[in-house]
């Protein structure tokens, strides 16, 4: 038992990062859109903001998967679900979460092939700042694993226990 509740501190720990890994790409992209302006405005050059912005973005999106589902921050149809029963919902759940699993999984396999391939070719951004695009799709595919180790745990919650781990908002409940 103290083995699982070790892990289960982990898992959480490391949605937790990501979702705070997130937040700092964000105030990198804030920072650079900033910077871009001030060069503007002293008539100076800031080759590459732009690139490095939308590489922050990418970053901050995938890598704030896994929190947000976490946080029930996802688009769920939980119209569908309040108004079945709890057997069908159920249902309903594992076989979203086990799609949701097989895709996420899937596309880490390739994202990380391509990933590999961009290291392997030294692929360079086209912009002026020539950027060696593994770095930026790493962070992608770190926030892709991060999302399949999410979702894998999930359903293998509510296979085990009954229930996700999602947390519910009181926004589409059936009690309003």
């Amino acid at each position: 038992m103290i083995f699982m509740e070790r892990i289960r501190r982990i898992l959480d720990g490391l949605y937790l990062a990501s979702g705070i890994a997130a937040a700092f790409c964000l105030i990198a992209i804030l920072f650079l859109i900033v910077m871009q302006m001030l060069a503007r405005w002293t008539g100076e050059m800031f080759p590459g903001a732009p690139n490095y912005a939308g590489y922050a973005m990418a970053a901050a999106s995938f890598l704030a998967f896994a929190n947000a589902l976490n946080h029930g921050a996802h688009i769920r149809v939980s119209i569908v679900l309040n108004a079945v029963s709890p057997f069908w919902n159920r249902i309903i759940n594992t076989a979203c979460f086990m799609v949701g699993v097989a895709v996420a999984w899937y596309f880490v396999y390739y994202a990380t092939r391509f990933t590999y391939w961009s290291w392997k070719f030294h692929e360079v951004s086209q912009g002026q700042d020539a950027t060696a695009l593994w770095i930026p799709q790493s962070a992608m595919v770190v926030g892709a694993i991060i999302l399949a180790i999410a979702l894998t745990d999930n359903l293998l919650h509510l296979l085990l226990r009954g229930e996700d781990r999602v947390v519910r908002s009181d926004l589409g409940s059936a009690s309003e």
